[in-house]
């Protein structure tokens, strides 16, 4: 006993001997738990910045009559009643939302429909009124069994344009006698309503609206009601200048110390205005805007329902894929041409607002942007063009779907019917934000968009990794930890890089994931834009990726990935193409003197588009030639640039 117990003091003071010749803070240099030292992003967040409630004018007088917490709780999965009467539901929820009602006369419709006499007994009062008489109810009018409910839901949407007629300058701009003290009454709203759903890790909700000026803006407000409540919504009514409106979000920075964004819509409708080399009072770009609009708008919604923005077969004669969901205004059925069999409408006449050959579409699709950036910042400085890209829906039925087999429309008319198919095939059921943030928090989401980690999809929630730096090896393409090796030798997408090493061109690894419930990849391609020595802008597209073993013969060509697609069954299988793509590679083309931009852009499979989901449920027979059924879905990223010094 006596020498066991002797055995165990002498153990004992070995151990105290032992830890005080060791530092204690020698146990933590290098933790056992490699997440306790990760400093980088390693989950993707999935949300829309751009739907429309009852609080939009033109929502709810075309028929929707659900609010801000109605979509809300769609987003996070909930079922809720749509404005033609069914139900829907999200089959995955997102990650996240911002309700972004036009801040023009934003809850006037509403109030007065509601009985709000003041307002009703104004003149553009008196002229909504009627407005809200409709021939038939929104429901009655999609009721397959209501005599030509087409003709029903269009002579109430006509008797509204001609209320706007009316009133001059239409609904969100006439003046309904509102003051501050009403504005604010709307606003708490939106600012309550986005707190009572804003759940940090679970569920990420944004204060904010859309800014129906020149080049319409969704505004984002980083912060929560304690700042949010403090202002009111900057509107066009205030000032349709850009300038004007950044000015505000500057003013709401520095005197609360909150933090804004601003996101310009897809500029595919913009008529050459939304990347215009003049500013609101037709005077030249200077640095001073440069820098101002590269600050507060980061990013850019490439796609939604209105069509996609990347870029157009004009601008962009030589890429196959070019010609992708183009939204023309006004189309009739015998016009369109889809041999492709993309989503792609090609028209003899193009009805007004759409480009024509002699009005190339330059200053209103993102690539041919990227590029003017690139040419801007060589002459000012500064680059007004230096943007990441994300996709939302401009949902204006407080729906935000993007789904092809649950597309609701962008307008209550445009909810599933028997009709819609011919009424509205031009509308792309597009698009979703991805997001890549260390947690779902709106702290975390918002600095993932000031640093433009994000990218664009038009449904699908492919998961995409990109990263360009100088030392990348084959070998990191297939690490299981891809990322720590992106963000340990370069930078991630939305980055820059400078002064290239000499003897090196900047390598990019990347890595493409199917989503989970959709359908194989077909290829990822890098997109290059860059300025010669001489000025001009070049653009190219690389098949960095393929599946099914494909390879690019001696012209860069590549053999189509095929389809399996059947039409009348709306349905499709993954018998082709790959579920994953990886790659690291390098440009073959580089000049370290040039400026230049790189993004990817990852092209799934064919698959049915929403009119073959349509035509299949209600069975529609005899459809008249022309109406896309198939589409190739796909995902943009933030361009990583490259600026010598």
């Amino acid at each position: 006993m006596e020498n066991a117990a002797f055995e165990r003091a002498w153990h004992a003071r070995l151990l105290v001997l032992a830890l005080t010749a060791i530092p204690l803070s020698a146990f933590a240099a290098e933790p056992y738990s490699p997440q306790v030292g990760q400093s980088y992003p390693d989950n993707v967040y999935w949300g829309d910045t751009h739907v429309h409630t009852a609080l939009s004018v033109d929502g709810y007088i075309l028929g929707n009559r659900l609010m801000p917490d109605d979509a809300y709780r769609f987003a996070k999965g909930e079922k809720v009643r749509a404005a033609g009467g069914g139900d829907v539901r999200l089959r995955r929820p997102l990650d996240f939302l911002m309700v972004s009602d036009h801040a023009e006369n934003m809850g006037v419709i509403a109030r007065i429909d509601s009985g709000d006499k003041t307002l009703a007994e104004t003149e553009a009062g008196k002229l909504t009124l009627k407005s809200l008489d409709y021939p038939v109810s929104l429901a009655e009018a999609l009721d397959a069994d209501t005599p030509d409910p087409l003709n029903a839901f269009n002579a109430a949407t006509l008797r509204a344009i001609k209320v706007n007629q009316g009133l001059g300058e239409g609904l969100g701009s006439a003046d309904y006698g509102t003051d501050e003290r009403f504005q604010r009454t709307v606003w708490d709203q939106v600012v309550a309503s986005a707190e009572e759903h804003n759940d940090p890790g679970t569920f990420t909700t944004f204060v904010g609206y859309e800014w129906t000026g020149r080049g319409h803006r969704n505004v984002v407000f980083g912060d929560g009601p304690e700042l949010t409540s403090q202002i009111v919504p900057y509107s066009s009514l205030d000032s349709s200048d850009p300038e004007d409106m950044w000015a505000y979000l500057e003013d709401y920075e520095e005197r609360l110390g909150g933090k804004a964004l601003a996101i310009p819509h897809n500029g595919n409708m913009s008529r050459n205005r939304m990347f215009a080399f003049t500013n609101f009072q037709d005077e030249p770009l200077d640095q001073a805007y440069a820098r101002t609009r590269s600050r507060f708008e980061p990013l850019y919604e490439v796609t939604q329902i209105k069509g996609d923005g990347e870029t157009h077969p004009l601008l962009s004669p030589t890429d196959e894929f070019a010609d992708y969901e183009v939204f023309r205004w006004g189309v009739t059925l015998s016009q369109p041409d889809t041999k492709k069999g993309n989503g792609s409408t090609d028209t003899k006449e193009q009805p007004k607002g759409s480009s024509t050959p002699q009005q190339s579409p330059i200053h209103s699709y993102a690539r041919s942007a990227l590029k003017l950036g690139l040419g801007k910042e060589a002459e000012l400085g500064a680059n007004p063009f230096k943007f990441g890209m994300i996709g939302s829906t401009d949902s204006h039925t407080a729906l935000a779907t993007a789904d092809q087999d649950n597309f609701w429309g962008k307008l209550p008319g445009n909810e599933p019917s028997r009709n819609r198919v011919i009424t509205g095939w031009n509308y792309n059921a597009s698009g979703y934000a991805a997001v890549w943030a260390e947690e779902n928090t709106r702290e975390a989401i918002f600095a993932a968009m000031r640093r433009k980690e994000v990218y664009a999809s038009t449904g699908p929630r492919i998961t995409v990794r990109f990263f360009g730096g100088w030392d990348y090896s084959a070998a990191d393409a297939i690490q299981p930890d891809l990322a720590r090796f992106g963000y340990a030798k370069g930078v991630p997408m939305g980055g820059d890089l400078t002064e290239a090493p000499e003897g090196k061109a900047p390598s990019f690894l990347v890595r493409a994931v199917k989503d989970p419930d959709g359908a194989n990849l077909d290829r990822v391609q890098v997109i290059k834009g860059w300025r010669d020595e001489d000025g001009e802008l070049h653009e190219k597209i690389y098949n960095v990726a393929l599946s099914d073993g494909r390879t690019t013969n001696s012209k860069g060509e590549v053999d189509a990935v095929g389809t399996t697609v059947d039409v009348a069954d709306a349905s499709y299988t993954n018998s082709i193409g790959d579920p994953e793509l990886a790659v690291v590679w390098t440009d073959p083309d580089f000049d370290r003197d040039e400026r230049a931009f790189y993004y990817l852009r990852v092209l799934e499979i064919p698959t049915p588009r929403w009119t073959a989901y349509d035509a299949k449920f209600y069975g529609l027979k005899d459809l008249p030639d022309g109406i896309p059924m198939v589409t190739q879905e796909r995902a943009y990223t933030s361009p990583i640039w490259y600026t010598p010094m």
